[in-house]
């Protein structure tokens, strides 16, 4: 099926866009697989569900996008904190192990950052991953040059990473850009809530199988990946010159719709 759009009429407004802000896992890259190998193992050894392996859609629905000490919260929430940071420390290595067995970036990647740094748009990743894995997973894919800035999972204080807006408004005032300037590229449904709260239009990654929460959720636009050519055209409007500081016009674009964020 080919990707599909919908979820609001469109990605920009004006004032010109200045800032593209990404989410990794899921968002740049390929990474699932790696996280449920990893998470898969190590709670069958424990024991959990029974010593069954858990199923994907149970990674989807209650790891997905989220920090590790909101994992940890739902997974073992009589856990003390030592016991937890010894259980996440195994897991990250086993998951940065995997990743680098074939950890591969979502289509047309490339060619969107290309087209960024060309129109020298200001460009931050930010993520609910703890800050290893993130550069771990940047380094990979090749773009450890590309971002000026990343925020992690633990930059913002316990309880406020996604989704929670201060990781986003975090990245926002440290590139200096404004949210009526910048997008967001999300996969999960915190992110986009995150992206959201933060008064920014989001652009998500997503089957089709999770277009309906990630809309619901606030996204502006779903696509498969970056190579949907009704994504290029939005944002070929949106710049409207080859570079960011020519005279741009975003237009016909409605501002995110504001949705409920949870635990934030």
């Amino acid at each position: 099926m080919d990707p599909k759009i919908s979820g609001g009429n469109g990605i920009c407004r004006a004032p010109p866009l200045e800032a593209l802000l990404f989410d990794i896992d899921g968002t740049m890259c390929v990474s699932d697989p790696f996280h449920h190998r990893a998470f898969s193992e190590l709670l069958q050894g424990l024991g959990y569900n029974g010593g069954a392996p858990i199923t994907p859609e149970f990674g989807m629905a209650h790891m997905a996008g989220r920090s590790n000490e909101q994992i940890g919260r739902f997974l073992f929430p009589d856990w003390p904190q030592a016991r937890l940071g010894a259980f996440f420390a195994e897991k990250e290595a086993l998951f940065a192990r995997y990743a680098g067995e074939g950890l591969r970036e979502v289509p047309g990647l490339a060619e969107l950052c290309r087209w960024a740094r060309e129109r020298g748009l200001k460009r931050a990743a930010v993520t609910n991953a703890p800050r290893a894995n993130a550069e771990l997973m940047i380094g990979i894919l090749g773009l450890a040059d590309f971002f000026q800035l990343v925020v992690a999972g633990e930059d913002c204080g316990e309880g406020r990473s996604k989704p929670c807006p201060d990781p986003y408004l975090r990245a926002l005032a440290l590139l200096g850009a404004s949210a009526e300037r910048s997008l967001v590229f999300e996969d999960s449904v915190v992110g986009v809530q995150a992206g959201v709260a933060a008064g920014m239009p989001v652009v998500a990654i997503a089957s089709e199988s999770r277009e309906a929460k990630v809309v619901a959720a606030g996204a502006s636009m779903v696509v498969r990946d970056y190579r949907d050519a009704k994504l290029w055209a939005a944002l070929d409007a949106a710049a409207g010159a080859p570079k960011i500081d020519s005279e741009l016009s975003l237009s016909a674009v409605e501002p995110p719709v504001s949705v409920p964020v949870e635990n934030c």
